[in-house]
């Protein structure tokens, strides 16, 4: 497994066409593409509506926003298990939501809701769910790296062949946590899956800005773990390359790490202006949405997409609207229950 050469420049690349795979349908192919596209539009209209609501003063705090990178955290989740872990950014409404955390429990989140996900505490940014082994939601960059380590540690000591999966971005490079954990689970062959979404913009510092050798993969390599990079606005071709990391850290080959190159469409969060990106190159990044592409590579087997397409957005529509519905009658929480998960009960005197 060769990692990607060395960048040649340290402008922001254009989306490569080059890298995405077509391929013929194997048999199932398509209803797996149905259950991809609608994986991807959920976490879409989801956010979409989040952008709605905040406009409007229903969700306040910060939100990121995932708009265009739907393939990442849709193609890889199809290689895990229940039994597998989750660690994610601040940016992890799609993470989520493709892990299978329902669009109300979110939703009442973002609301602040005691039927929240985080039980109204965590808000936008720290999504959790123990049951489904979704720990976060981190809003420091480069946090859930640590916490990821540990949960692949532990479950290795216990005899487990569950696979943490990490996902962070670009600039994750720049803190030491992605080294130090690097190192550690290199070192002690840990089952971890590395997933770097590389969008090109950490806040809004360009990866060239901030990185001296922008090809992610091969630094990965440096310690000693597979590494290569991948399409991330081709959600077939981020599930493949998953589900071959997966397979290999299952089989004892050690950590391995993605590059998915991908990109945000919207800001960096929604107070952002966004002025430190070209609107050209946001455009082209466009042409290249995970959505369209696989919606047009449906088109070129046969499948009936677009009648499939109205179906399922209908059918996210009903769900998102019953979603915002029950956040906006949940309750919130009483104000003599602030001090709850704060500090630990005190422990009962044994005379």
């Amino acid at each position: 497994m060769t990692p990607a050469r060395p960048s040649s420049t340290r402008k922001s690349p254009s989306p490569r066409k080059d890298a995405r795979k077509t391929t013929k349908a194997a048999p199932g192919a398509d209803e797996h593409r149905v259950d991809l596209l609608e994986a991807m539009l959920r976490i879409r209209r989801f956010e979409e509506r989040c952008v709605e609501l905040y406009s409007a003063t229903k969700i306040r705090g910060f939100v990121h926003l995932y708009i265009g990178e739907e393939a990442v955290a849709v193609g890889v989740n199809e290689a895990l298990t229940p039994e597998d872990a989750i660690v994610a950014t601040y940016r992890e409404h799609g993470h989520a939501l493709a892990r299978g955390i329902t669009a109300e429990a979110v939703m009442a989140e973002m609301y602040g809701r005691t039927t929240g996900c985080s039980g109204g505490r965590g808000g936008s940014m720290h999504l959790f769910d123990a049951g489904r082994r979704f720990y976060g939601g981190n809003a420091i960059v480069a946090g859930g790296l640590p916490l990821a380590a540990g949960l692949a540690l532990a479950d290795r000591m216990r005899g487990q062949n569950g696979v943490t999966c990490c996902f962070f971005g670009d600039g994750a490079f720049a803190e030491g946590e992605f080294h130090e954990t690097a190192n550690l689970a290199a070192l002690w062959n840990l089952p971890l899956l590395f997933v770097c979404e590389n969008n090109l913009y950490a806040m809004g510092t360009a990866l060239g800005r901030h990185q001296a050798q922008t090809d992610l993969a091969m630094r990965a390599t440096s310690y000693g773990m597979v590494a290569w990079s991948v399409d991330g606005m081709d959600v077939e071709a981020v599930e493949q390359a998953a589900q071959r990391a997966v397979e290999g850290i299952r089989t004892g080959t050690g950590p391995h790490f993605l590059e998915l190159r991908t990109y945000r469409f919207r800001a960096h969060s929604m107070y952002d202006p966004d002025r430190y990106r070209d609107k050209a190159e946001i455009e082209r990044w466009k042409s290249r949405d995970p959505i369209t592409v696989l919606m047009d590579r449906m088109r070129e087997s046969g499948a009936p997409v677009d009648k499939d397409a109205a179906r399922i957005e209908r059918r996210i529509a009903a769900e998102i609207d019953d979603a915002v519905e029950a956040a906006e009658q949940a309750p919130e929480e009483p104000v003599e229950n602030l001090l709850r998960h704060v500090t630990s009960a005190p422990a009962q005197a044994v005379i």
